[in-house]
C-alpha cells in the first residue's frame, strides 16, 4: 500500500509553524486547502495533552467558524492523532502566509479565553469532561509567544 504524503515528510527535521499539507480541487474547480498548523516539534517535545488539545478544538473552531473575515471558508478544525498540532480546512488556493494573522489572532483568543468552554457540555460534547483550558491556555500562549510572533520561511514550509 502507498504511504500518504503526511506520512513522507521527514518529522525529525520537521519546525512548529504553518504548513500546507495538501490542495485539493473539487469538480466544481473549488480549491480546498489543508493547513498543518504544528504546535510541537515532534518526537522531540512533549505532545500536547489530550484535554488541552480537545478544547483548542472547541475554543479554535468556534472562534474561526465566527472570525468575520474567513469564517465562511472554513470547513474543519480537529486534532492530529499524535496530538502535535491540528488540521485546518479551508475553501480557497491559500499558502500559511496567508492565514498566518488568523492563526495568530485565534491562538491568542485561547490564551487570552475566559468562561466557559464552547460546546463542553454532555448534552453537546461526546466527550466533555476531557477539557483542560489552563492547559489549553498555556499550550496556546506558547505557541504564540515562541512560533507565530517569529514566523520565517521555516515555518511555512516542509523541510526537504
Amino acid at each position: 500500500m502507498k504511504k500518504i504524503d503526511s506520512f513522507t515528510i521527514d518529522h525529525t527535521r520537521l519546525k512548529r509553524g504553518i504548513y500546507v499539507s495538501r490542495k485539493d480541487i473539487l469538480p466544481s474547480g473549488d480549491v480546498i486547502t489543508t493547513f498543518d498548523i504544528r504546535m510541537k516539534l515532534p518526537n522531540r517535545e512533549p505532545a500536547v495533552s489530550q484535554s488541552a488539545l480537545h478544547t483548542i478544538e472547541h475554543l479554535a473552531a468556534t472562534y474561526l467558524r465566527n472570525d468575520e473575515q474567513w469564517g465562511a471558508r472554513i470547513i474543519y478544525w480537529g486534532p492530529m492523532g499524535c496530538c502535535t498540532g491540528n488540521y485546518l480546512l479551508m475553501r480557497g488556493d491559500l499558502t500559511g502566509k496567508d492565514i498566518a494573522d488568523l492563526m495568530l489572532r485565534t491562538f491568542e483568543f485561547i490564551a487570552n479565553y475566559e468562561g466557559d468552554i464552547p460546546g463542553a457540555s454532555e448534552h453537546d460534547c461526546g466527550n466533555y469532561m476531557l477539557h483542560n483550558l489552563p492547559m489549553a491556555k498555556w499550550e496556546s500562549r506558547k505557541f504564540v509567544i515562541e512560533v507565530l510572533k517569529h514566523l520565517t520561511d521555516e515555518n511555512f514550509n516542509y523541510p526537504e
